[in-house]
């Protein structure tokens, strides 16, 4: 080869990988917003079951096409707390299993036919592109991409297959590839590059085309790809090197497990070699050699199906030491000093489940049912100040209104984020109506405190509400908590049903204001109320509709987004 075709060859390759990554990327941004709420349901059934959890890793990653993906979402529940490193580390033994799905489609486009499988595989790229160009609804376009995300792979995957079958004719290229011939050195070099393109996906698709070409044999592929395992763990390790101390430990409990596999297997590897070579020196078995015999004339099947075996068996043999493991990193990362928590933080939502915003918008949805909570047991525990001028909860009064307030600007700052990212048409006018629904929910809190302030007045004053009074405040509290209840209900599950029930109570909460207020006045009458007392229970009256206003806005948030699953 001339030097320009050596030059060209090596273009060709870089393009190669740059198409492959895009194509990665655009597979595994839109199929990720295309199956939002399944991604969503799924994530929804963790639970203390191994087995879930490592089906739930595999049916995301193969989902998503990204096991990074995948081990940041897992770091970004640990780390606000939903989920345990039990649970974590089976997600992320499931990621490493459902990673597995490229190289097999990079093997299956290397078949040829009358027709390359790969051309044909190929052509999607054209058809997604034309699809998204003139598709009007997002969820085809969605389609699109992924089809033209699919496609562009078996493009790029044959620009690097073409570049190193021309680096396959040079003798001086396949001598000095057979010289790196140790397991380690080329475990370190996979795991290198891996970490270099923050993709193990890509770097197996890349053994898988160098085999296939000749320019590697079987085993230096074999090596190279479970060095790719190691590798993949450093978008966890960054996910997690500013993150909490559980989650550090997730990170930690990803590359140890890589480790572990890749350990084991090398092993294992070596006393095959050994026991091979003391009974049958002429023959020495390796992994490759079982794997040729296995998938005889497919090289390309040969360490595609290594790759998924290797991953299959690492999860096999590291479940029933997830215990172990677990207890090994709490030991490498303790405790940090108690020190005091902040009163206030998020529960449900951490800028790493940014990198998964299906799963972050769910997350989203979960924190603001919290604040929406919060602001009921403001109401009530203001209610119940207010009917017996005992101070006992107000600190935790206090408390609570103080996260109220750190919710409503934290969660307002998560969305802006969120709303630049990719999502489809049904997360982008939900989060459009969270601005709203949250300044709600605060102005609930700020009408709790005022009704606090009712009872500061009537405690400094040595006055109180009558018996009747309180009878009223209660009976008005419990429609509010009913009416929370069928909001609540609205909101979580898009329910127009329970949305026209709200509205129901609300409308019945209107009329016992106005009840409320015809009573308060015959009472003053009679003179059984005082003018001062009597300004403070129409006050509260008047605040308490408004509560009732807020959160019926809560629910009608849901009025277009009902319609469109209508």
């Amino acid at each position: 080869m001339t030097p320009v075709q050596i030059a060209t060859a090596v273009l060709t390759l870089i393009a190669g990988i740059g198409i492959f990554l895009i194509a990665c990327t655009m597979m595994s941004s839109n199929l990720e917003s295309v199956s939002s709420n399944k991604l969503k349901k799924l994530f929804a059934r963790t639970s203390k079951s191994k087995l879930v959890g490592v089906g739930i890793g595999t049916v995301a990653t193969a989902a998503i096409q990204s096991s990074g993906a995948t081990s940041v979402m897992a770091i970004g529940f640990v780390n606000a707390g939903i989920m345990s490193l039990m649970q974590a580390a089976t997600v992320i033994y499931g990621a490493n299993i459902g990673t597995t799905i490229t190289g097999q489609i990079t093997a299956l486009g290397m078949f040829d036919n009358t027709i390359s499988t790969g051309v044909v595989f190929a052509t999607f790229a054209g058809i997604g592109a034309f699809v998204m160009a003139f598709a009007k609804k997002d969820v085809v376009k969605k389609v699109g991409g992924i089809l033209a995300g699919f496609g562009m792979l078996f493009v790029g995957l044959d620009m690097m297959s073409g570049s190193m079958g021309d680096f396959a004719k040079l003798e001086s290229v396949k001598n000095f590839l057979a010289l790196i011939k140790n397991p380690i050195l080329l475990v370190l070099i996979g795991a290198v590059f891996t970490a270099i393109i923050q993709s193990s996906s890509v770097m197996t698709s890349v053994a898988i085309t160098m085999v296939f070409t000749g320019l590697i044999s079987l085993d230096q592929g074999i090596y190279l790809t479970m060095g790719s395992n190691i590798g993949s763990c450093v978008v966890a390790i960054i996910a997690g090197i500013t993150s909490s101390t559980n989650a550090k430990r997730t990170a930690l409990i990803h590359l140890l497990f890589n480790i572990s596999g890749v350990i084991v297997f090398m092993l294992v590897a070596m006393m095959m070699r050994e026991i091979s070579k003391a009974v049958t020196p002429e023959r020495v078995i390796t992994f490759g050699w079982l794997f040729e015999k296995m998938f005889p004339g497919a090289p390309q099947t040969q360490l595609a199906m290594f790759h998924t075996i290797f991953n299959v068996i690492t999860v096999i043999f590291m479940l029933p030491l997830t215990n172990l493991l677990v207890k090994l990193v709490t030991k490498i990362i303790p405790d940090k000093k108690k020190t005091e928590e902040p009163q206030e933080k998020l529960h449900y939502i951490d800028e790493h489940m940014l990198s998964t915003p299906p799963i972050a918008v769910a997350q989203v949805k979960n924190e603001i049912v919290n604040m929406a909570e919060i602001a009921l047991h403001n109401f009530d525990l203001a209610c119940d100040i207010v009917c017996t001028l005992d101070y006992t909860n107000v600190e935790t009064f206090r408390k609570n209104e103080n996260e109220l307030n750190f919710l409503n600007k934290e969660i307002a700052r998560f969305v802006v984020r969120l709303s630049n990212l990719e999502l489809n048409d049904q997360d982008h006018i939900y989060l459009a109506t969270t601005f709203h629904t949250i300044s709600d929910l605060e102005r609930v809190g700020d009408y709790a405190e005022n009704i606090v302030e009712y009872a500061d007045k009537l405690k400094n004053s040595e006055q109180s509400f009558s018996e009747t009074a309180v009878g009223e405040i209660r009976n008005m509290q419990q429609q509010i908590e009913y009416l929370f209840q069928k909001v609540m209900k609205a909101y979580v599950n898009v329910d127009a049903h329970s949305l026209d029930e709200a509205n129901e109570i609300e409308e019945s909460i209107d009329a016992l204001t106005e009840e409320m207020e015809q009573n308060h006045i015959k009472r003053m009458r009679e003179e059984l109320c005082t003018p001062d007392v009597g300004a403070q229970y129409l006050s509260l009256t008047s605040d308490s509709e408004r509560v009732a206003d807020h959160f019926i806005n809560v629910a009608k948030s849901i009025k277009e987004l009902s319609l469109k699953a209508e």
